[in-house]
């Protein structure tokens, strides 16, 4: 027996809100649309699911195809389906973030993006349709989920100094941090492991490195460790 659906059917779309933090200010990765509706125009990376994919596998094909990302964090953050979001028609959207290491990644536009670019999240330009909105919405979530969770290391080189990951934290948080206090607390927690390395080729004293564990950490989790920053 087939069956028929007698009501409408709304197209289903994906859009990433992807962060990376290039050593001074959080960024946000834009495509530059080489198609209607909105030409030209900036956007957040996304497109149509098609029937024989999960929205996840959606979002990481779209990465993929539009930006050159692969293998980068990804959570979703909510579903847009005002029904003027799109000119095109009745176009629902299910939103993402994702975290990058910024220099672990190379960025190319294809596909249906004239060029992809990274923009500090504070001075973007005009984006289509509602994706200042979920840009909006996809860094509030990044500022509360920060505190009680370590997705922070994701946007780190895997090997960090403690004044990097300060400086990871007062950027997302838009605050200053004392120094002895935050490291301090961050090494009590007991997640990082200390090096036997320190940075190089800098101008200033080279500090010691660190690296998150996460082993550690998901142990530590399963015994009621409560992160906190």
């Amino acid at each position: 027996m087939s069956y028929t659906y007698k009501y409408p059917r709304p197209a289903l779309t994906v859009d990433c809100v992807v962060f990376g933090i290039d050593g001074e200010e959080l960024k946000v990765l834009l495509i530059q649309r080489a198609l209607e509706p909105y030409e030209g125009c900036w956007a957040l990376p996304g497109g149509f699911v098609q029937m024989d994919e999960s929205l996840p596998e959606a979002a990481r094909r779209e990465l993929v195809e539009e930006t050159g990302l692969d293998r980068v964090f990804l959570e979703q953050l909510f579903t847009y389906g005002d029904v003027e979001r799109d000119p095109r028609g009745r176009v629902v959207t299910v939103a993402y973030y994702a975290l990058v290491r910024m220099s672990d990644h190379k960025v190319g536009a294809a596909t249906d993006a004239r060029d992809a670019s990274w923009f500090p999240v504070w001075d973007t330009p005009s984006l289509a349709f509602d994706h200042e909105s979920i840009l909006q919405a996809a860094l509030k979530r990044l500022k509360g989920k920060v505190r009680y969770q370590p997705i922070g290391f994701e946007l780190l080189p895997k090997k960090f100094t403690l004044s990097q990951l300060q400086h990871l934290y007062s950027t997302i948080l838009e605050r200053d941090l004392d120094r002895r206090n935050f490291r301090k607390k961050i090494l009590s927690m007991d997640i990082l492991d200390e090096l036997d390395e320190v940075e190089k080729d800098v101008a200033h004293r080279a500090a010691r490195l660190y690296r998150f564990n996460e082993r550690k950490y998901k142990k530590l989790v399963k015994a009621g460790f409560d992160f906190q920053i």
